[in-house]
């Protein structure tokens, strides 16, 4: 049995004015839940559809520490962060 895996990730809307950190370890479900507006919150009011950023981990506490470094960090040094990896701000989900 493959070893669970745990996925900080970033997503953003279509205009790039919001962006939304979280952590789970199902992402592609966790994407299309953000995508469908399944719960209310910050990613449904600011329409954030769009994966632009992801991390794989083994283990969940070092997931949720990660997410938390990412969400203290200032909006410029996420960006950084999302165009070292994606500098077209592709829809990753699409790649899944």
């Amino acid at each position: 049995m493959p070893d669970k895996q745990y996925y900080v990730y970033i997503m953003t809307n279509q205009a790039y004015t919001a962006l939304y950190t979280g952590v789970t370890s199902d992402l592609l479900k966790r994407v299309y839940e953000h995508k469908d507006k399944v719960t209310d919150g910050f990613t449904k009011r600011y329409q954030v559809n769009k994966l632009v950023y992801y991390e794989i981990f083994s283990d969940p506490q070092n997931a949720i520490t990660r997410e938390k470094q990412i969400k203290d960090r200032a909006r410029q040094k996420k960006i950084e962060l999302i165009e070292r990896m994606n500098p077209q701000w592709r829809d990753l989900a699409e790649e899944l």
